[in-house]
Formats: structure tokens, sequence, C-alpha cells
């Protein structure tokens, strides 16, 4: 199954535990956490369902490639980890 994890600065605005998945692509696992964790889609997706400008997606620590329709494939033991862009001084 495929683990996905949130960064802790989410978990400030919502609450995003960790979960294991089954399935094939970075998209279809994260609907499949979102239908058991709606609150967390507005702060991932925007409105049309496309990664939000300011997170970064990362497939067994490396990013993803299609931030648009999430096309990536997974693996049966990938991980992905969903990270806030941090600006500032």
């Amino acid at each position: 199954m495929v683990t996905l994890r949130f960064t802790p600065n989410l978990q400030r605005h919502v609450e995003a535990p960790a979960a294991q998945v089954k399935a094939a692509t970075v998209y279809q696992a994260l609907e499949m956490y979102f239908e058991q964790n709606p609150q967390v889609r507005g702060y991932v997706l925007d409105d049309q369902g496309v990664v939000r400008k300011h997170v970064a997606i990362f497939l067994n620590q490396e990013l993803i490639h299609d931030r648009v329709d999430l096309s990536d494939p997974i693996g049966e033991d990938d991980d992905i980890f969903v990270a806030q862009a941090l600006s500032g001084g």
C-alpha cells in the first residue's frame, strides 16, 4: 500500500493524518485519501483540481512530474509526501 503523509505546517490548519491507500497513480491515491478526509482537499488542490501553487508533492522524495493530472505512476510500497512551500525572510 502507498503511504500518504502531510507536512506538519498543514496540520496547523486542518487535521491531515497519515494514511495508507491502494492506488496506481498519485491522483488515485489523493482521491482515495480525500474520500476519508475531505477537509484536506482544498488545502492541496485548487477549485480546478490542480495542485495549488504553493504545494509540493513528493513521490519517494522526488517532486512529481505531473502537477495537473497527477498521473505519476506509483508502486505498492511508495511514499507520497505533501508539503506547503514556505516563504519569508
